[in-house]
């Protein structure tokens, strides 16, 4: 495993991240099982949110917390301020209502990264920092950053901290992947991939911002699971759908096509070669996956060190023939 690290944080940070969306209190016996396999594999960081699974996703994450000697070895990153049916939510109050949440079923004293969801570009982004710094300075975070922020509103944060001698963003989570994104697969996505995000990463690698990608592996699209054959009535997951929906088309099945190509010569899976492409790229990245048993675990941890040559990420992403 390779490890980096986060301003603000006094832990060394995996590169790759563990998703949580899969653990359930229904079903501990299993979560923990994946929990103790992912620190065994290495990876000591792990991606949670106040509104998975309606909170048990973070119930669960805090059973197995709880074990003598555990909190000190892990990096908890959890997300808050998420939108619901009625409002933005990105306003101090829900930040602050959402974190005490977090804390609570988590049982712990202090989110080691604390990402804001979503953004509401409507709402200045003044009060937003100075909370932040608030539960800084309480120590119930240890940094924070966004989920699905722009580059440009992070740098607008960063600019109000500077002038007024807070904290600013220590990190961004964007969506990052060798598949483009065909459509956002839930509304205020903020993708950086493909041409379009061009910008966005320049100044990520500018400024040298963790950047812990979600759907690193294009919800599954570099599984195995799908192909040119491939149609909606075929995929039973709801979470393939989506993918087909998200990434299914001619560009991504050419990449996909590469991506088994490239696998097959360096006696790899597709999918640890997409996750590679995301590991390699010019930038501080990590990778958020939603490994869902021991083998993928091992797979995904295995990925971590496949290097790839500037000339096969290009091949890759049909920059070049």
């Amino acid at each position: 495993m390779k490890y980096a690290t986060v301003s603000g944080v006094d832990k060394q940070v995996s590169r790759l991240v563990q998703g949580t969306m899969m653990l359930s209190t229904k079903e501990l016996e299993k979560s923990m099982e994946l929990l103790d396999s992912c620190l065994e594999a290495g990876c000591n960081t792990f991606d949670c949110a106040h509104c998975y699974g309606g909170g048990d996703c973070e119930r669960a994450m805090g059973t197995w917390l709880s074990r003598p000697g555990l909190r000190q070895r892990v990096v908890i990153i959890t997300k808050g301020a998420h939108p619901n049916a009625d409002r933005r939510r990105v306003t101090p109050f829900d930040i602050s209502s959402d974190l005490h949440d977090s804390l609570a079923r988590l049982k712990t004293e202090y989110i080691d990264i604390y990402l804001l969801h979503r953004d509401d570009p409507a709402v200045p982004v003044g009060p937003i920092v100075e909370i932040l710094n608030d539960h800084v300075r309480g120590g119930r975070i240890k940094a924070f950053g966004g989920s699905n922020w722009s580059h440009q509103r992070i740098d607008e944060a960063n600019q109000y901290a500077a002038a007024h001698s807070l904290l600013g963003f220590a990190a961004s989570s964007p969506n990052f992947s060798l598949a483009q994104q065909l459509e956002e697969p839930w509304a205020g996505c903020v993708s950086i991939s493909g041409p379009a995000g061009e910008p966005a990463r320049q100044w990520y690698a500018r400024h040298n911002m963790p950047l812990f990608f979600w759907s690193s592996l294009a919800g599954g699209f570099f599984s195995g699971r799908f192909n040119r054959q491939t149609t909606p009535a075929q995929l039973a997951q709801n979470s393939d759908k989506l993918a087909f929906r998200c990434y299914c088309d001619e560009g991504n099945l050419n990449r996909l096509d590469r991506a088994q190509e490239l696998a097959r010569k360096k006696g790899v899976s597709p999918a640890q070669i997409a996750l590679a492409y995301v590991l390699c790229q010019p930038l501080n990245a990590f990778a958020i996956t939603g490994s869902a048993n021991k083998d993928e675990l091992r797979q995904n941890a295995s990925a971590v060190d496949i290097p790839l040559t500037p000339q096969e990420m290009a091949w890759l992403d049909l920059s070049t023939d």
